[in-house]
């Protein structure tokens, strides 16, 4: 399949591009930008006038909800709603079921990716064993069916020996470690984030300290061990200073955060709205704020959907009872530009935490344009807007906190391996 993509304006930040060009692609790969190569004859012709083309979109963090759950996702539904936001590269935690411990859930995850043909899929492998703490996973084997690094997801390794050992296993094979940063003991069955509200509420809360405390021991063992640590959606102020401080020392850290805490803090779950029972929790604006001058400052590299799609049982029981997390890939995109229209992040920016800085710190070669790449592209109209109606997601989760949000832009077509897997016409 040959295409031209035409008259759009192609925005890459990783080669510095942002210009009115033409694109061209054959078999998968970008072949040419603005000349057309020689004897070039396009089976297809795509306008993008008064368009911005931009590299297809990187997550680092979403859950299929395959294998183990598919009563709450599939990789069909969830890959499709990703590709409604230009989302082409997806990177899935360990914490599926059965954990990705073995290779043999591994292939399965690559299977699963070949049959569905829409996204990448980067599967992390569990740092230990059934992320269970105690015992350190087959790392190497991991890394040789597959996987681009470990992390033990939401689960807490509470023996900072073990965890030391994990530290040492990762880095002799090269691997980065995703790390959620989380005090299991200082969570203490929380739900939300301590403050005025939960005390409001009577919900149970979760101090900063539950973050920082966790990222502290963790980013002595990195200067221990010298892993290169990945730190997993940031939601306080404190941890941006503390990540800031570490890469002042030049310890081989980066950050990411989730974008519902770039937008929402405790004052959204003021009517125990069960959709915005999330961990990390929401904090406060002071924390937001914090946390858009982290990404201002580079000092966050990544913004990452931390999509998790519930069923409606999920979330309809007393707030402290449902699930936490939100359905939120499809408006990754809508919502980072809601952000720019704020004077919040420049575009350049906001482009650059969804391609290229993903990409970077998944050691994979995506979100860029350049000649020679593969042709993972998202095709963006900044000039409409749209109502978030969660019973028009095409996730198989509708717990999305945003609804009713009008936001900018609209994905008109993804392309994956040059071939368009969501067309808005």
């Amino acid at each position: 399949m040959r295409i031209i993509i035409e008259k759009g304006r192609l925005l890459d930040p990783a080669n510095k591009l942002d210009g009115k060009q033409d694109l061209f692609i054959a078999d998968g790969k970008i072949v040419g930008i603005n000349k057309r190569p020689d004897g070039f004859e396009s089976d297809l012709q795509i306008d993008a006038q008064d368009k911005v083309v931009l590299p297809g979109l990187v997550d680092l963090c979403a859950r299929l909800r395959e294998p183990g759950y598919a009563y709450k996702g599939t990789f069909q539904s969830e890959c499709q709603a990703a590709n409604s936001s230009g989302i082409t590269s997806i990177c899935c935690p360990p914490d599926t079921k059965p954990v990705i411990d073995t290779t043999a859930v591994v292939d399965l995850i690559h299977q699963r990716t070949r049959d569905a043909k829409r996204s990448n899929v980067y599967p992390l492998a569990a740092l230990t064993l059934g992320l269970k703490g105690e015992h350190l996973a087959e790392m190497d084997t991991l890394r040789r069916a597959g996987c681009i690094g470990v992390s033990n997801g939401l689960a807490p390794i509470e023996s900072t020996e073990v965890l030391r050992r994990a530290f040492e296993y990762a880095h002799s094979c090269g691997l980065t470690v995703f790390f959620f940063a989380e005090d299991y003991s200082l969570k203490n069955n929380g739900v939300v984030h301590e403050g005025p509200v939960s005390t409001r509420l009577g919900l149970p809360g979760i101090p900063e300290t539950a973050e920082t405390v966790a990222l502290s021991r963790a980013l002595l063992l990195v200067e221990q061990t010298q892993v290169k640590a990945h730190f997993c959606r940031l939601s306080s102020a404190r941890s941006v200073s503390m990540i800031a401080a570490a890469q002042e020392l030049g310890l081989p850290v980066t950050a990411d955060v989730a974008i519902c805490n770039l937008h929402l803090t405790e004052m959204d779950i003021a009517d125990y709205n069960s959709d915005c029972h999330l961990i990390p929790p929401l904090r406060n604006e002071r924390d937001r704020k914090g946390l858009i001058e982290g990404i201002n400052k580079g000092i966050i590299a990544a913004v990452c959907s931390d999509h998790q799609p519930h069923d409606a049982d999920a979330k309809a029981t007393p707030f402290s009872q449902t699930e936490a997390g939100a359905s939120t890939i499809e408006h990754l995109l809508p919502l980072m530009l809601h952000l720019v229209n704020r004077n919040e992040i420049k575009l350049e920016q906001a482009i650059a935490v969804l391609s290229s800085q993903p990409a970077n710190i998944l050691g994979v070669d995506k979100g860029t344009l350049a000649i020679g790449s593969d042709a993972d592209i998202c095709i963006l109209d900044l000039e409409t807007s749209n109502s978030v109606d969660k019973e028009l997601l095409l996730s198989a989760g509708k717990n999305t906190p945003f609804k009713g949000w009008e936001l900018p832009g609209q994905v008109t077509h993804t392309l994956y391996n040059g071939n368009v897997v969501f067309n808005k016409n």
